[in-house]
C-alpha cells in the first residue's frame, strides 16, 4: 500500500508538470498565432489600400498598369516575389496575389489556432480528471493504510501483553510444580508412618473407651 501511494503521488507530480509545460507551450503558440493573424490582417489592409491607390492612379492616367511592370527594375521586390503561380501579371495582379497569400495565411493560422486550442483543452480536461482520480485513490488508500497500521499496532500490544501473562503463568507453574511433584519420602516409609498413625489412633481409642467405662 505504501508503494502504491508513492507511485500515485509521483504520477500526480508528473501530470502537474506536464500540464504546466503544456500551458506554457500553448501560451507561446497562441501568442505566435495571434501575432501572425494580426500581421496578416494588417498586410491585407495595406495591400487593399495600395490596390485602391494604384487603380485610382491608373484610371486617372489612362495608362494600362501592365506596362509599368515591363521594366522589372522599377519594382524589384515585386519581381522577386513568387507567391501564387499562374496569376495574372502586372502590379495590380501581383498585389492581388500577395493579398490572396496573406488571406490564406490568416485563414490557415486561425484554423491551426482553433485546433491547437481544442487539443490543449482536451489534454487539460483528461489530465485533471486523471489527477483527481489518482488523488482520490491515494487519499482512500492512505486511510486504509492508517487503519491497517493502527490494527497491527493493537495486535502487537495484545500479543506483548499475552506473552507477558504467559511468561508469568509459566513461572508460577514452575514454582508450584516443585513442591507438588518432588517426592521427599519413599512409599514404604509413607506406609510405615500410616500404620503407626493407625496404631496410635487405636491406642487412643482404647484409652478413651476405658475412661468412659470408669
Amino acid at each position: 500500500m505504501g508503494d502504491e501511494i508513492a507511485e500515485l503521488s509521483s504520477e500526480q507530480a508528473a501530470l502537474t508538470k506536464a500540464m504546466g509545460e503544456a500551458s506554457a507551450t500553448r501560451s507561446k503558440e497562441k501568442a505566435t498565432n495571434e501575432a501572425t493573424i494580426k500581421d496578416s490582417q494588417l498586410a491585407i489592409a495595406a495591400v487593399k489600400k495600395a490596390l485602391v491607390i494604384l487603380q485610382e492612379f491608373y484610371a486617372s492616367q489612362g495608362t494600362p498598369e501592365a506596362v509599368l511592370l515591363q521594366d522589372k527594375k522599377q519594382v524589384p521586390e515585386l519581381a522577386a516575389y513568387k507567391g501564387m503561380q499562374g496569376a495574372k501579371g502586372g502590379v495590380i495582379g501581383m498585389l492581388e496575389v500577395i493579398e490572396s497569400d496573406f488571406s490564406r495565411l490568416e485563414t490557415e493560422t486561425k484554423a491551426d489556432e482553433v485546433q491547437a486550442a481544442d487539443e490543449y483543452d482536451k489534454f487539460m480536461v483528461d489530465s485533471k480528471a486523471a489527477k483527481k482520480a489518482k488523488h482520490d485513490r491515494e487519499f482512500k488508500l492512505s486511510l486504509e493504510k492508517d487503519q491497517v497500521e493502527f490494527d497491527a499496532d493493537g495486535l502487537k500490544k495484545d500479543l506483548a501483553f499475552t506473552e507477558d501473562a504467559l511468561a508469568k503463568a509459566s513461572a508460577y507453574y514452575e514454582d508450584l510444580k516443585s513442591p507438588c511433584l518432588v517426592v521427599h519420602v519413599s512409599y514404604e516409609e509413607r506406609v510405615s508412618r500410616r500404620k503407626e498413625e493407625i496404631e496410635a489412633l487405636k491406642q487412643a481409642y482404647k484409652i478413651l473407651d476405658g475412661v468412659s467405662v470408669a
